[in-house]
């Protein structure tokens, strides 16, 4: 579907350059007063921080239209959009086949944006000697094959795994494209000692505290005091850090789309709040905010 997330790009890039001074003025109201536009948006966790620049600065532009948003995984901004109770879900993980056969059976047909391109950072403590991991290293210790800090040439330490709940798209698209290695077949499952915590604020207040640990968070979240490690997707290839240009340029293995979906093609204020999230102004917050700005097709 990444294709159709493109095309839905050059939509909005389009709408913008031929709506202009073409956008619907809100109606006023018996008493004269300008009407007030409501957005319901929820979502992925990874996205939210994002999701609320972007909610915030469009409101200084267009005080009438109120945005509200709020977080709780991918999976439940998408059920959201299915039952009709927000206009916009935010997702990082493509919609479900299974959820597209449910928007199907009950009318509705999802229109998938990608707003953004984030890259996944595999982190440990500050104080943890291990620099680097391959793919195939992260999904041995994340399904319980090597258990030991010292198998990957740390200190002889257990291995604590914190990961995201399984509502979380991060978690979903970290357990098909790591854990799994993009294949399908592949049964790999997380190991059942695995700590799943709510948010990434969570993992991240972890993995301060305990020199055991090791987690993932969206580009967004990484702080200075934790360590990032360098990731290969094979052993004897290069050890790359997850930044703007090495999701890129796609030497980064564990990069992704980040994905806003409405219930059909958008119209009204609701379509004009998506082709401002494709200009320049907004696309810098992503870039501000430690995303990656998605590129014209």
């Amino acid at each position: 579907m990444r294709n159709v997330g493109k095309l839905r790009i050059l939509f909005l890039i389009l709408f913008i350059v031929t709506a202009g001074g073409c956008r619907p003025q809100p109606e006023e109201s018996e008493n004269g007063a300008s009407e007030t536009y409501y957005i319901e948006n929820k979502g992925s966790d990874t996205l939210v921080n994002l999701a609320l620049a972007w909610a915030e600065r469009y409101q200084q532009i267009r005080p009438e239209v109120r945005l509200a948003v709020s977080g709780g995984g991918s999976g439940t901004g998408i059920a959201a959009l299915l039952n009709g109770t927000v206009d916009i879900a935010n997702a990082s993980r493509q919609i479900s086949q299974d959820e597209l056969r449910t928007a199907e059976e009950i009318g509705i047909s999802p229109v998938e944006f990608i707003v953004s391109q984030d890259a996944i950072a595999v982190v440990v403590h500050l104080d943890n000697p291990v620099d680097q991991l391959t793919i195939q290293q992260i999904s041995d210790i994340y399904s319980g094959v090597i258990n030991n800090w010292s198998e990957v040439g740390g200190e002889d330490r257990p291995i604590v795994r914190l990961s995201r709940e399984t509502n979380s798209g991060t978690h979903i698209y970290f357990l098909e494209e790591v854990l799994r290695q993009g294949d399908p077949n592949d049964g790999t499952l997380f190991s059942q000692d695995t700590l799943l915590l709510p948010s990434s604020e969570g993992i991240t207040a972890e993995v301060k505290n305990n020199p055991n640990a090791i987690g993932y968070e969206g580009l967004g979240y990484i702080t200075a005091d934790m360590k990032v490690l360098a990731i290969a997707r094979r052993a004897g290839e290069p050890y790359i850090l997850p930044t703007i240009e090495t999701v890129n340029n796609d030497s980064y293995p564990i990069s992704r789309d980040l994905y806003m979906y409405t219930p059909a093609e958008p119209s009204g204020v609701v379509a004009e709040y998506m082709s401002w999230i494709f200009s320049e102004e907004a696309q810098l917050i992503v870039a501000e905010l430690g995303f990656v700005p998605v590129q014209a097709p």
